[in-house]
């Protein structure tokens, strides 16, 4: 299997997400399963249901999540030295060439990926147009309203 590449940032996010479900949800809805178990006829108690349920899928959570974390590189791009190059990680500033209107993306891995917070996915078309690229090039990307050409500003690494 091939290593999904993480930002450090997206790695503690899960971190943090498998912290709380094995140290919170788990333990409530455990709880929850005790509590409902003492009223009576499990067939037809709906809070045993509705907890097994939830139990289900919380477990169900931790497994993709360590799963995800084994299978990921974790990449800091704040380690490397910014050679203007855009690579997964870096936040690209860039100009759209037909109307001038300037946008700021960091190229995150699919896990990390929120367009209104400006982190794109690596496998989004115009992050693949990006990676390789250098500060003042132009890079086109195939949208489904036909070719767009960005030029990079300015390629940081936070």
């Amino acid at each position: 299997m091939r290593k999904m590449p993480i930002t450090a940032r997206g790695a503690g996010l899960l971190r943090e997400e498998l912290r709380r479900l094995k140290g919170t949800e788990r333990p409530r809805i455990i709880q929850a399963i005790a509590e409902a178990r003492g009223h009576g006829d499990l067939k037809e108690n709906a809070e045993y249901q509705a907890a097994k349920e939830e139990q289900g899928f919380i477990e169900g959570r931790i497994l993709e999540i360590e799963s995800r974390l084994a299978n990921c590189e974790i990449i800091d791009v704040t380690r490397l030295t910014n050679t203007g190059r855009v690579v997964f990680g870096a936040t690209v500033r860039l100009a759209d060439e037909s109307d001038g209107r300037e946008v700021t993306y960091r190229i995150v891995g699919e896990d990390e990926a929120d367009i209104a917070s400006g982190f794109i996915s690596i496998t989004a078309p115009i992050a693949r147009a990006l990676i390789g690229r250098n500060e003042g090039d132009v890079a086109v990307v195939a949208a489904p309203g036909g070719e767009r050409s960005y030029e990079i500003l300015k390629v940081e690494y936070l």
